[in-house]
């Protein structure tokens, strides 16, 4: 995870916006890849901080599929 950090016009140091990134290692036929794909995409609607913020902070996933 890492986040950008932005001074705002009075001063103050906010958060402006994270990227989450996950390593996955594994093997994945297509029914599988395809599920991961939509499972990525509705990450942040289900996830409990990215509701409670994602409308002051911009969040990014992305997911990196090792073989293995």
């Amino acid at each position: 995870m890492a986040g950008e950090i932005d001074l705002t016009d009075d001063r103050v140091l906010v958060v402006s916006r994270i990227r989450v990134s996950y390593t996955l290692r594994a093997t994945l036929d297509d029914e599988a890849r395809g599920k991961l794909d939509r499972a990525m995409q509705r990450h942040t609607e289900k996830c409990p901080v990215a509701r409670t913020i994602g409308d002051c902070v911009e969040i990014s996933t992305e997911i990196r599929v090792v073989e293995g």
